[in-house]
């Protein structure tokens, strides 16, 4: 018995060292060659009231000032549907009409799901009805979204849910991938513009998502906080989320980096305030600087960035230089 033990424990050991090994092979220079991006930032007016900022302001600063060209935008279910049928869409019409006006291209999100604490946007009406009217309730809603935009000349793309089948994070109900596919196939069955798919880049395989849309996207989040170890930096390569795309039969231009971190993850997980000394030091000039070139290295052709309404804060907070990268990026 004590021999088996010591020869699985031997092998075991070899196991893991290999494992190491390979990862840490992954950051050889020859896999991560930097290569164009396409940048692009994503938009929560919900994120922007929340660090108490002119959302229209902090908007136009994004697209005039920054000089973006490709914005993800969302439809927050509960702050567009206050009331079964009764339906706010102004603060999302002004948003694509700006876009329109510059020629900005949007990647519009629908359904439950979307980016932002806490993930699931279920409007309060619905609270103690059954998921299955939840759901139909959700088709109509999409339909209604869908029809509304469908035929707007900044729109390029749609994303179906945010990182949909992720059970492990936000205040959501489990992911159903049978109903994720009644989203998709409903969407395809009203617009022709190409779906995007979203995935966790460090929890999840990307085996169940990766071919439900026309294109995948993939989350990059490197300085993260955990309740139990605090703030600490994965330790996977550029080339790591490429491999992963080859694993699951993904081609590289098929993949979006759809949120590319690019603010601090606060200890209480809602990017708490702080002070902007506290923030930078966790996610400061230098890291974006490093993010920026690490997705260059992964070999995916475009990313949104996560943050920019942060940037934007600390401009106003009197630090303009995470906002200065992103000119540099759009006005080089």
């Amino acid at each position: 018995m004590y021999l088996f033990f010591k020869k699985t424990l031997i092998v075991l050991g070899a196991i893991i060292a290999v494992v190491i090994l390979f990862l840490a092979a992954l950051w050889l220079p020859v896999f991560n060659k930097s290569r164009p991006v396409e940048f692009g930032v994503s938009f929560s007016k919900s994120y922007a009231d929340y660090l108490e900022l002119d959302w229209r302001e902090t908007y136009l600063a994004i697209l005039d000032d920054l000089g973006v060209k490709s914005v993800r935008l969302q439809s927050d279910w509960d702050k567009t549907e206050i009331a079964e049928g009764d339906f706010d869409f102004s603060a999302l019409d002004w948003q694509m009409v700006e876009a329109e006006k510059r020629n900005v291209k949007v990647l519009l999100v629908v359904g439950k799901r979307q980016p932002r604490w806490p993930e699931c946007h279920i409007p309060e009406w619905l609270v103690g009805v059954t998921s299955s009217e939840t759901d139909e309730r959700l088709l109509e809603f999409i339909k209604t979204v869908v029809l509304r935009y469908k035929d707007s000349p900044a729109l390029e793309m749609w994303q179906v849910e945010n990182e949909p089948l992720l059970n492990a994070f936000g205040e959501c109900p489990p992911g159903n991938i049978n109903f994720l596919k009644q989203e998709i196939a409903l969407v395809k069955s009203l617009d022709s513009h190409p779906i995007l798919i979203t995935d966790s880049g460090e929890l999840s395989t990307w085996r169940k998502t990766a071919h439900l849309g026309d294109y995948f996207g993939t989350t990059i989040y490197r300085r993260v906080h955990s309740p139990y170890f605090g703030h600490f930096r994965h330790f996977f390569a550029p080339a790591f989320y490429r491999l992963k795309a080859k694993l699951v039969g993904l081609l590289p231009e098929k993949v979006i980096i759809s949120e590319l971190q690019a603010e601090p993850w606060m200890p209480d997980g809602k990017e708490s305030r702080g002070t902007l000394a506290d923030q930078e030091g966790i996610m400061g000039p230098e890291q974006i600087s490093k993010q920026i070139e690490f997705a260059r290295q992964t070999g995916f052709p475009r990313a949104y960035f996560w943050g920019v309404e942060w940037w934007y804060w600390a401009k106003i907070e009197g630090d303009d230089s995470i906002w200065n990268i992103g000119k540099n990026i759009w006005q080089p």
